[in-house]
């Protein structure tokens, strides 16, 4: 079987194809560049780009597997949760090869996307227990299954790799926030600088960025004369302090609240064997080897997707569209691409005949 996916939710427009070995058989990925000059994606700008780019993507990514249109089983695309300008140009243009071909749409959940993008690359076998960190999504899950999901917690703020570029733009380092504050923290002193962790004593598993990030500016409006962010003065090592001060604290938080979510995870599910991360932030290559320490730490395998695979991309939606495919959970044309959409929702019964309507 052969899938195909395509991912418009932010801003990359990417088409990939897999097959039931686990094989990917051919990929493209478009990264927007227009929206560095505004500190973080325009919606509208995103949409325009996704619309003017997605057939080429698509020419692409079928030329580079060898196959045609025609060669495929299914066709999924990211449904959300996204920007919905640019997660209604992936549905549409997903919506028309399924009818022109005759072959079954599939709407993935975006975050499943990213959630089950180590069963393609290490072959993860369920439960797992996952930690999801991105630009918009911070998420500690027990994942069961396709579409079963049990959350522990989540961010009641802003997510971690929001608050990575928000504190890249404070410190004027540009976006994307996260590989750039990752380099400079590679020559700070990750503990000058004391910084908060919040949610420490709540006994729960959720977690909180604002405070960090509020913290994080009154320590460069300390550099700045009348407290004015724009006009302060730090060198080089100042931001470098910053940015592994900011890191760390960032790193402690998630490990300190998936070591409650582990307990938790071992209870209820002896025979779980795997901690996974995933989003964005994955990429960051600190917090995959706090991760892994904790991981060995705990008795748990460790994995992670290629640093390539973290990052929004079309081949963990061909994926999920995949192992969506192989249950027959496939979606009725007249599916409506939502901007929000909870992971840990109930999941979908296998389509009949009309498929599963949203």
């Amino acid at each position: 079987m052969i899938v195909l996916g395509i991912e418009s939710s932010c801003d990359e427009t990417a088409a990939a194809l897999v097959n039931d070995k686990r094989e990917i058989l051919g990929e493209c990925v478009l990264t927007q560049m227009e929206h560095k000059t505004y500190g973080g994606v325009v919606p509208e700008i995103a949409a325009r780009s996704h619309l003017e780019h997605i057939d080429d993507i698509l020419e692409e990514t079928f030329k580079k597997a060898g196959l045609h249109p025609q060669d495929i089983d299914a066709v999924a695309a990211a449904a959300g949760p996204g920007l919905i300008g640019g997660v209604v140009v992936g549905v549409m243009a997903a919506k028309a090869l399924s009818l022109a071909l005759g072959k079954p749409f599939i709407a993935v959940n975006h975050l499943e996307g990213h959630a089950l993008a180590a069963r393609l690359t290490d072959n993860v076998e369920y439960p797992y227990l996952l930690l999801l960190v991105s630009g918009g999504h911070c998420q500690i899950l027990i994942v069961k299954g396709v579409g079963d999901f049990e959350r522990l917690g989540t961010t009641i703020d802003d997510a971690a790799g929001e608050a990575f570029d928000k504190v890249a733009k404070m410190l004027g380092l540009g976006y994307p926030g996260g590989p750039i504050i990752e380099r400079m923290a590679e020559l700070g002193d990750e503990n000058r600088f004391i910084l908060p962790r919040p949610l420490r004593n709540s006994g729960d598993c959720n977690l909180s960025f604002s405070g960090l990030k509020t913290a994080v500016r009154k320590i460069i409006e300390s550099y700045a004369p009348n407290d004015n962010i724009e006009h302060a003065i730090l060198q080089k090592h100042d931001v470098c302090d910053i940015c592994a001060s900011f890191q760390l604290a960032v790193t402690d938080s998630l490990i300190y609240k998936l070591q409650k979510a582990i307990v938790i995870f071992k209870t209820r599910y002896p025979q779980g064997k795997d901690l996974v991360v995933s989003g964005g932030v994955a990429a960051n290559t600190y917090l995959r080897g706090k991760l892994q320490q904790l991981a060995d730490l705990e008795g748990l395998n460790f994995a992670a997707p290629p640093v390539k695979y973290c990052t929004d991309n079309g081949v963990m939606i061909a994926w999920a569209g995949m192992e969506r495919a192989l249950k027959g959970l496939h979606n009725s044309l007249d599916f409506k691409p939502r901007p929000r959409w909870p992971l840990d929702e109930n999941a979908p019964k296998a389509a009949g005949a009309g498929g599963v309507k949203a």
